[in-house]
């Protein structure tokens, strides 16, 4: 008696029917045998912060602040991490890009950005550098947001294209257009000649 097509076809689709399923569970069943055991121990941390300490003091991190003044100079200001409520912030750096092309930049460990006052002020060390070569250190300085006026009443030491210099205070403005650095009270230059 000769087996026709359809019955081939028909006892294939029954074996596969049985065997599919069974190779799947034997699969399944190898997976979970031969699976590690998870230590919870070792799982990745998704958070390295405090919670509570977040909670209590409430932080941003890696804020910044970008605006133009009124004589057309940009700043922008970056910070480790600064509190929304005080505006104090940790490892302050800023940038001055003046219209004339020339740039300053402001790097400190601590500061105060006040939006309201239009005021930023750096404190505990802040180092200065500007495009046309001077670098200048002070214990704290403050900004204006709105205009070009940069100060600081506190010892500078600075060096530059003249030399050395030291001063009781600095002022960084914007006067008849023109954009100068003024070193005042006690100023003492030592002055190196270009070689």
């Amino acid at each position: 008696m000769a087996i026709s097509g359809n019955d081939t076809h028909s006892r294939m689709v029954f074996l596969l029917k049985v065997i599919l399923p069974l190779a799947a569970l034997a699969i399944l069943s190898t997976l979970f045998l031969i699976s590690r055991t998870i230590d919870p121990s070792a799982a990745i941390p998704y958070a390295t912060v405090d919670v509570a300490d977040r909670i209590r003091e409430p932080r941003m991190t890696a804020p910044a602040y970008a605006g133009v003044t009124a004589d057309g100079a940009s700043l922008t200001v970056t910070a480790d991490q600064a509190s929304p409520d005080t505006g104090a912030a940790s490892a302050l750096r800023a940038e001055l890009k003046t219209p004339d092309g020339a740039s300053t930049s402001f790097n400190a460990a601590n500061g105060l950005l006040d939006p309201q006052a239009q005021m930023l002020t750096l404190s505990d060390g802040v180092q200065i550098t500007t495009s046309t070569g001077f670098v200048i250190s002070t214990q704290s300085l403050i900004s204006a947001l709105d205009h070009t006026e940069v100060t600081s009443d506190t010892t500078i030491t600075a060096t530059g294209p003249l030399g050395a210099i030291t001063a009781g205070s600095m002022a960084l403005t914007q006067t008849d257009g023109a954009y100068v650095l003024r070193f005042k009270n006690r100023v003492k230059l030592i002055y190196q000649p270009p070689k």
